[in-house]
C-alpha cells in the first residue's frame, strides 16, 4: 500500500531529527526531507506534495499559525501541530485546531525509554488520524500495530452482574478523539445551564486539556473544567480527563465522582475512553449515558459494549459528521451502539434520555 508521506517543519534541529526516527519507524509513514521553517517547507512541497505535515507552533521568519491559514487557504493539506507544554503554545496550538489543524502532539523530548516508545506511538498514530481526515482523499491503515495494545483491564477489572445501580441519577460519559474538539464545542454549546453530569475523555497531550476546558468554559451554558482527583460529578458541569492520565467515573453512596489515576496506554492511550466507559459500566450501569464521538482507531468501542450490556443506553455519530469514522464505526460493529446519530443531533437526543 502507498505509504504516508510527512513533512516534518520544525525550527529545532534535534526536534526534527527526533521526529524523523520516530516516524520512520513506522513501515507505512514514508518521511521527507524536512524544513527548518515555513519558507523552506514551501520550496518542499513545490517538489513533492506530502499527505500530512506536521508544524511548529513558534517559528523565526513565519509562525506556524499564520502557514496553516496559508496552506488551507491554498492546498488543503492534513496538519498536525507540534507543541511545547508552555501555557501560551497550548493557547495558540488550540486555535489551530479552529483554523483547520486536524490534531495536536506534544514535542518529543529526549527522556526515559518508556516516554520516548509512548511518544512514538501516539507521534505516529496522530499522523495516521490525519492522513485519514475528512479534508482529503483516505489512506488505508494497514498491518501491524507498532506496539501492543492494552485494554481496559490494566487499569480495571471488568464489572460484574452485580454493577452498582441502586440510584436514579443519570450521568452522561463522552469520548472522542481526532476532530474531537470540535464535535464537543458543538454539544456542549447545546446543553443548557442545568444539563446532566457529564465526563469526558478527549484524546489530548499533557498541559493541552486544562486550556481547552477552559476555552470550553467561556463559550458554554455549563461549567466546563479540567477534571481533577475526587472531583464531584455535578449537574451543570462537564469534567475533561487531563492529558496523560487516565480517569474514571466513581460513586460513593449517592455522591458520584472521578478518579484520576496513572497506568499504562490502554487502547494505545491515556487518558483512554475504554477505561472511563468501563468505569461507568461497573458505577452507573443503566443510568448511564454513553456517547463516542469521531476519532480514528477502536478506544472506548468495548468500553460501550460493556456500558450497553450494563443496561446503559449509548450513542455513536454517525459517518457524515465525522473527521474520522473509526472509534463510531468500530462500537457500532462491535454491537456497542443503541443509536447512531449526526452531530448536531447528540445534546437534544442526551437530554431527552436524562429526562
Amino acid at each position: 500500500m502507498k505509504k504516508i508521506k510527512v513533512l516534518i517543519v520544525d525550527d529545532s534541529a534535534v526536534v526534527r531529527q527526533t521526529m524523523a526516527d520516530i516516524l520512520a519507524s513506522d513501515p507505512h509513514i514514508e518521511v521527507m526531507a524536512p524544513a527548518a521553517d515555513p519558507f523552506i517547507a514551501a520550496e518542499r512541497m513545490r517538489e513533492q506534495v506530502p499527505d500530512v505535515i506536521t508544524l511548529d507552533v513558534e517559528m523565526p521568519r513565519m509562525d506556524g499559525i499564520t502557514f496553516l491559514k496559508k496552506i488551507m487557504s491554498q492546498h488543503p493539506i492534513p496538519v498536525v501541530m507540534c507543541s511545547t507544554l508552555t501555557e501560551g503554545g497550548s493557547e495558540t496550538a488550540l486555535k489551530a485546531l479552529e483554523y483547520g489543524a486536524v490534531e495536536i502532539i506534544q514535542k518529543p523530548k529526549l527522556g526515559t525509554k518508556q516516554f520516548l516508545e509512548e511518544s512514538r506511538v501516539r507521534i505516529c498514530d496522530a499522523v495516521k488520524a490525519a492522513s485519514q481526515a475528512r479534508l482529503r482523499r483516505i489512506t488505508p491503515r494497514t498491518g501491524k500495530e507498532i506496539a501492543p495494545k492494552l485494554s481496559a483491564d490494566v487499569i480495571l477489572e471488568k464489572p460484574g452482574s452485580k454493577a452498582m445501580i441502586q440510584t436514579t441519577e443519570k450521568v452522561v460519559v463522552v469520548g472522542a478523539s481526532t476532530g474531537g474538539t470540535e464535535a464537543l464545542r458543538v454539544f456542549l454549546e447545546g446543553l443548557p445551564a442545568d444539563s446532566p453530569p457529564i465526563v469526558i475523555v478527549q484524546h489530548m497531550p499533557e498541559g493541552f486539556t486544562r486550556a481547552f476546558a477552559q476555552r470550553l468554559d467561556g463559550i458554554c451554558r455549563i461549567t466546563v473544567k479540567e477534571a481533577a482527583d475526587n472531583d464531584t460529578v455535578l449537574r451543570g458541569r462537564a469534567l475533561i480527563a487531563p492529558g496523560n492520565r487516565h480517569t474514571l467515573l466513581k460513586r460513593s453512596g449517592a455522591r458520584y465522582y472521578v478518579e484520576i489515576k496513572d497506568g499504562p496506554l490502554v487502547s494505545r492511550h491515556r487518558p483512554s475512553v475504554d477505561v472511563l466507559f468501563r468505569s461507568a459500566a461497573r458505577y452507573a450501569g443503566k443510568n448511564a449515558v454513553g456517547v463516542i464521538m469521531t476519532g480514528m482507531g477502536d478506544d472506548g468501542a468495548s468500553g460501550m459494549k460493556e456500558m450497553r450490556d450494563a443496561g446503559a443506553v449509548t450513542i455513536a455519530q454517525d459517518e457524515a459528521t465525522c473527521v474520522v469514522f473509526g472509534m463510531p464505526n468500530e462500537a457500532i460493529k462491535r454491537g456497542g451502539a443503541d443509536r447512531v446519530i449526526p452531530l448536531d443531533a447528540i445534546a437534544r437526543e442526551v437530554l431527552r434520555l436524562c429526562g
